[in-house]
């Protein structure tokens, strides 16, 4: 609904107006200060979401100088829509990650649709075409009416979308646990390709240079959506049902191919999507990042509602729209353009030089703030940290052997979780073969795709276990990098960077600051050892309903390069006769791993697994350089639900199975979660060479041709045996059986 009398100065300052927008007391009397005056309404509404959590990361900033963000290979870093990373031959991959945690919350299908949109168009405003998507995703248990629901309405728009624009959803990974119960995550990362010379950027410069709408008409959907990203949910976040984009893929792949034909233009001086707090962010940061002003005549922006306000014109966060600005002069070439493919193309305004951001509205300035205000200068507050008493708790703890009365029905129930369980009801909604350049496709341990025109590829993975990070957030931290980098490496491909989406709880409660520095510090030290600097990336904070959070959950997005396409390994044992080695030491470790979880109605504690980050690097190099000297037949690293899982899965989709001996008792070698570790199949020919180019890889047994699975003690003793069919039967059928059984 439209405000047709909008409050007055008086109204907003002493009825405490802007507190409904965000804004503290506090950050209301720094804007008049900087102003030297009260705001308006729509001066307001500017400041407010602009200096929403979502959008100025006020919160988390001191924390995201914590990581290393350069390298050789780093085009660009944080701070753009995309980070990039030289691949070689003047080509370069564009990638990030993001969230879309609240709107999928309350509208679960438009919410992960327009996430997916919203990431599409970051990769692609800095000049990169989209080659692949992926996701991260997190619910509760799949128990009850609600949860079925989002899970289902978010794999829709999460298909809905990437299918109709026709690219290709080739990887992601679903983890459930009731702490997202009340508010799921979904986080949508995007790979692009680039030539440097096409390498774009999101400014405003050159004084009289035109500002320029691309794109769809703005409507009143998304108004205020940062700043109910910032925020905890609750029971009235229904009412915000409003502030949800509503997406059109037909219409972002018009608006994909035509900014992809602009890139080429040498009139173009920047680009950058309207996402969150929609045309404000993107004319505030173009400007504050050029050191330019921008003075926009809201008259002329495209609308398909009538009456609107500059208030919701620059709030709104319709989505497919992009503010471009261009040479003076070739504004004619820019409209042909966009005409050809049936979109609007408006000037609206033109580059100043007095660092302001001026807006008219009907022949009046309805809005003259400084945009490094709105943008650069917003406030950052250092948050206080206190750790939490579970921890110290958890830290006394020891490391304890669980007690399993049968192996093979324990290995079935892990088999059945929903978090283990085959996502193929999920990855089969996707078109994951569109554009035909999918190497390998969703279910092994990273997808790959190829870089058309080279014998390169590009693998790409998601990564995050939240229990380790509840657990200890340091050293789970660690971890989430560490198995990212573990899944690119046995994909065949070398680690490059990561793209991280860092969805915590309420950072004004110590305990979850706590968690967000600690686990930025395990990151940080990961990133580091694995030469794989932070490019970009997303914070969503405030994942919390009705005042319980969500584990904390630092997604971790990587891509790697392979090198060669003969490089290219999966995670399925090949040939019967194959030798099956383990890489790595396997240790009592079952702090927050899925045994415990199981066998304790979902509650963990204890100590998370260990983690040496210069072994990790070792292991790591020494398998890929096996892989590279064509040694190695398939690779899987060993993770939720230990060897006994990473050994099941190995069999699955093959006519083979596997016949294996394991030291040590029985419990810790069949479910620990340790680190580091691997499990590889080799022909026999390459054991020799295998064994010394890997020194820390022991032979535990050979890949079967009779399709069964027999694991044994060292003492000869039967621990689990039966067909593969059997296991892969549990495996495939748990997630189709929990979403169509009644609740």
């Amino acid at each position: 609904m439209s405000i047709k009398l909008e409050p007055t100065q008086e109204q907003i300052k002493e009825q405490k107006l802007y507190a409904q927008m965000g804004l503290s007391d506090e950050e209301f009397a720094l804007v008049e200060s900087i102003l030297g005056r009260l705001p308006n309404w729509t001066e307001t509404g500017l400041f407010s979401v602009m200096w929403s959590e979502h959008c100025s990361y006020k919160n988390s900033k001191p924390v995201l100088r914590k990581f290393p963000t350069t390298g050789p290979r780093v085009l660009q870093g944080p701070g753009e829509g995309a980070g990039i990373v030289d691949i070689g031959d003047d080509q370069a991959v564009v990638f990030k990650m993001e969230s879309h945690n609240h709107p999928s919350a309350i509208e679960p299908y438009q919410g992960a649709a327009t996430g997916v949109g919203g990431i599409i168009r970051d990769v692609f405003s800095m000049g990169a075409r989209p080659i692949a998507m992926l996701n991260s995703l997190r619910f509760g248990e799949l128990k009850t009416p609600r949860v079925k629901y989002l899970f289902e309405e978010v794999v829709a728009g999460i298909a809905g979308y990437g299918n109709c624009i026709g690219i290709p959803t080739v990887g992601g990974e679903i983890q459930f646990d009731d702490c997202y119960e009340g508010n799921p995550l979904v986080n949508a990362m995007c790979v692009g390709l680039i030539d440097h010379k096409d390498i774009q950027k999101g400014i405003a410069s050159g004084v009289g240079n035109p500002v320029m709408y691309v794109g769809a008409k703005t409507g009143r959907d998304g108004i205020h959506g940062a700043t109910f990203a910032s925020e905890e949910l609750s029971e009235s976040s229904e009412e915000k049902r409003p502030a949800v984009q509503v997406g059109d893929p037909f219409m972002e792949k018009l608006l994909l191919e035509a900014c992809l034909e602009l890139v080429k233009f040498d009139s173009l001086v920047g680009i950058q999507d309207m996402g969150a707090a929609g045309l404000t962010s993107s004319s505030a940061e173009m400007a504050s990042k050029a050191g330019y002003g921008i003075e926009m005549n809201l008259d002329l922006v495209p609308q398909r509602e009538t009456g609107m306000t500059a208030y919701e014109m620059m709030l709104s966060e319709s989505q497919e729209r992009m503010l471009i600005v261009v040479k003076k002069g070739h504004e004619a070439e820019i409209v042909t353009l966009f005409e050809k493919y049936g979109l609007d193309a408006v000037t609206i305004g033109h580059v100043t030089d007095d660092k302001m951001l001026r807006l008219i509205h009907k022949g009046e300035v309805v809005a003259n703030v400084p945009a490094d205000a709105l943008a650069e200068e917003a406030p950052v507050y250092n948050k206080p940290s206190a750790v939490p008493a579970y921890y110290n708790e958890f830290q006394a703890m020891e490391n304890v052997e669980p007690t399993v009365a049968d192996y093979k029905e324990t290995l079935i129930s892990l088999l059945k979780q929903s978090t283990i369980a085959s996502k193929e009801w999920v990855y089969d909604q996707y078109d994951y073969q569109v554009r035909t350049s999918t190497v390998v496709a969703p279910g092994s341990d990273a997808a790959v795709v190829r870089v058309r025109g080279t014998n390169k590829g590009l693998a790409m993975t998601t990564d995050c276990n939240s229990r380790y990070i509840y657990l200890d957030p340091e050293v789970g931290g660690k971890i989430a990098v560490a198995e990212a980098a573990r899944n690119i490496v046995c994909s065949g491909g070398k680690p490059l960077a990561i793209t991280d989406c860092l969805n915590f709880g309420n950072p004004e409660k110590p305990e979850i600051f706590w968690q967000i520095e600690k686990s930025a510090d395990g990151i940080s030290e990961a990133c580091l050892a694995l030469e794989s600097p932070v490019i970009g990336g997303n914070v969503s904070l405030y994942n919390e309903r009705s005042g319980v959070a969500v584990y904390p959950t630092p997604t971790i997005g990587m891509v790697g390069l392979v090198e060669d396409l003969a490089h290219v390994t999966t995670q399925q044992v090949k040939e019967a006769g194959d030798y099956i080695y383990l890489i790595g030491d396997t240790k009592t470790e079952f702090g927050g791993s899925e045994l415990q979880k199981m066998q304790n109605d979902g509650r963990i504690f204890g100590l998370a697994p260990e983690i040496d980050l210069t072994v990790e690097a070792a292991r790591q190099d020494a398998l890929l350089k096996a892989i590279q000297q064509g040694l190695v037949a398939s690779a899987h690293d060993v993770a939720e639900g230990g060897v006994a899982v990473a050994l099941a899965e190995k069999t699955f989709g093959t006519k083979f199975g596997a016949e294996i001996i394991l030291e040590g008792s029985a419990v810790t070698a069949l479910f620990s979660e340790s680190q580091s570790r691997f499990l590889v199949t080799v022909k026999a020919e390459n054991a020799q060479a295998f064994e010394v180019a890997v020194k820390d890889a022991r032979k535990i047994g050979v890949v079967s041709a009779d399709a069964k699975l027999s694991v044994r003690g060292e003492d000869g003793s039967t621990l689990i045996e039966g067909p593969v069919a059997e296991f892969q039967d549990a495996w495939k059928g748990a997630i189709p059986c929990l979403v169509n059984s009644e609740a």
